[in-house]
């Protein structure tokens, strides 16, 4: 008999019983499956519009001799994407979802790949799923077979379909999966299933319930063996595990409970794992292991206790070794390494004492703007409230000149900010005559002026600060580049403009009050009628900044 002939015959033998009597209906069920397993083309498509479904989800239900081959009929019909909208309308979904409660492995298997393919992208039917308490049976048939490769790969296909709905991530949270994940990835036969597992971790571990769960079910040490195994493999799919493993740990670090496990005050085995990663040769393992110290690095006393462990020199070699052509992100990371470690006053002491900022000028050369922005961060937060840092950096001819040139990155807003404002640090910590004259001889005094017009706050005080300070200072030094620069004028602006901060024209009264202390700006205020501004913020709603406007009139009057 033909194959069509064959099939019509047994669609209709099927669709026309009505007491579904197994042994009858059992021949009809094989010619389907084999014609099925068979690949004949457009098999799925004729059982689907034959009107036979309902009658396998009835079969299905009815949880007799022939439940386990219709569920495989099933699951092979569902192959074909064109199938499964009708599957889902005859309830044969809703029919097969209870038998995941079945200790039958086999009927377990063809299950789990018929609900896997009929809602595959499938967002309604998903959702439906994981309502009717899915999550908590595939979890658990997992740990009750964990050695049933195929059966545990159809659960874990199905955790990642499901993994990344918020509802799928409550019910984990609540069932153990991290045990259940972690025994599999040790027992990963190839590639394939260990990028399901990591994929799998991988949506899961964006869950901070789920991040803390990972960390005490051991998934960062089973991650980190996994990478120790495959380091110095060139394989592609092995490199390509160690980039989602390594890259898995450094999302678990997000969480603050679960990186302060896996630091373990330093001698947490994942700490020295990371360590290991900054003196690889695999430079997806540098990057990471720079992004886990930043982590790390997110309290003062483990940046304190990173310092003494000697982390520093190691990021360092990192940065040293990526300075020409290398890697954008290692230098990036390694540089947000070294900022978070300088944030603890203690810390900026001792890596002024270890000659950090001597060994981090060599990053100076970079043409890159992502680099050239971290480390203006990095030398920055490393003076913040150090004078002699601030005094041995602002002295320094060739990277003052680098720091006034990237002043002016015209495609680079964040460098530009970062310049000026680090250009400023150098005056306001180091509060050293030296610095002011180097920042001079730099051309450094206009690039703080036009900081001061900056439209954040924040920039704008610390550039009149700066500026305050280097009058006080040296006023001598600094009052011919004050009046070619046109400051005068430009402070006059900020006291008028009706929309400028308070606290930005409070800053900038102060610093009018330094400048009073020169003759040749004197003159230049009073030829600008200076004081006019300044009556008109005496009778300012804020009662601080009229007062202040008055004290500086009275001083003005003064020095007449």
């Amino acid at each position: 008999m033909a194959d069509t002939d064959s099939l019509a015959e047994a669609l209709k033998a099927i669709s026309v019983s009505t007491e579904l009597i197994e042994e009858e209906l059992k021949p009809h069920m094989d010619t389907l499956l084999n014609l099925l397993l068979e690949k004949k083309k457009g098999t799925a498509e004729q059982i689907a519009c034959s009107g036979v479904l309902p009658t396998l989800a009835q079969t299905l239900r009815n949880k007799g001799s022939l439940i386990s081959q219709v569920a495989l009929l099933v699951a092979e019909m569902a192959r074909e994407a064109a199938v499964r909208e009708r599957c889902i309308e005859a309830g044969l979904v809703t029919a097969l979802v209870p038998l995941l409660n079945s200790s039958d492995q086999d009927l377990l298997l063809h299950t789990g790949r018929a609900i896997g393919r009929i809602c595959f992208d499938n967002t309604v039917q998903q959702t439906q799923l994981v309502k009717s308490g899915v999550i908590p049976r595939l979890v658990a048939i997992m740990h009750q077979y964990p050695e049933n490769d195929p059966l545990v790969n159809v659960c874990l296909l199905a955790l990642c379909n499901l993994a990344d709905m918020d509802a799928a991530k409550d019910a984990l949270a609540e069932v153990g999966v991290a045990e259940v994940l972690t025994t599999q990835l040790k027992r990963a036969p190839d590639a394939e299933r260990r990028h399901l597992i990591l994929e799998v971790l991988g949506s899961l571990g964006e869950s901070d319930a789920l991040k803390l769960q990972f960390v005490e079910a051991g998934v960062p040490d089973a991650l980190s063996e996994m990478i120790r195994k495959l380091q110095g493999d060139s394989d592609p799919h092995d490199l390509c595990s160690i980039k989602i493993a390594s890259n898995l740990i450094v999302t678990l670090l997000l969480g603050d409970e679960s990186m302060q496990k896996c630091f373990g005050e330093g001698t947490g085995s994942i700490y020295q794992d990371v360590l290991s990663w900054l003196q690889s040769s695999n430079t997806q393992l540098q990057l990471s292991g720079a992004l886990a110290i930043a982590n790390f690095a997110r309290n003062d006393s483990n940046c304190v206790k990173m310092m003494e462990l000697g982390v520093v020199p190691h990021i360092l070699d990192l940065l040293e070794h990526h300075v020409d052509e290398g890697d954008v992100s290692v230098q990036h990371a390694g540089l947000s390494a070294l900022r978070n470690l300088a944030i603890p006053a203690s810390n900026k002491v001792r890596m002024l004492e270890d000659g950090v900022s001597e060994r981090i000028r060599t990053l100076l050369r970079s043409d890159m703007p992502p680099v050239q922005f971290k480390l203006l961060g990095t030398l920055r937060m490393m003076v913040d409230g150090q004078e002699e840092a601030a005094t041995v950096l602002g002295k320094d001819e060739v990277l003052l000149a680098r720091v006034t040139e990237w002043c002016e990155a015209k495609d680079h807003a964040g460098v530009r900010g970062e310049a000026n404002r680090l250009l400023a640090a150098l005056i306001r910590h180091s509060r050293s005559p030296e610095v002011i004259h180097s920042v001079i001889k730099a051309d450094g005094v206009q690039h703080l002026i036009s900081m001061a017009t900056s439209e954040h706050v924040i920039m704008q005080n610390e550039a009149l600060v700066a500026l305050a300070i280097a009058s006080a200072i040296d006023i001598e030094a600094v009052q011919e580049p004050f009046r070619d620069a046109d400051l005068l004028p430009t402070l006059q602006k900020m006291l008028d403009d009706p929309v400028g901060a308070v606290e930005v024209k409070f800053s900038t009264l102060g610093l009018i009050c330094s400048l009073a202390n020169s003759s040749m700006l004197k003159e230049q205020m009073e030829a600008l009628n200076l004081k006019d501004s300044l009556s008109k913020l005496s009778s300012h709603t804020s009662t601080k900044l009229a007062s202040q406007a008055d004290t500086v009139m009275a001083v003005l009057s003064e020095t007449s």
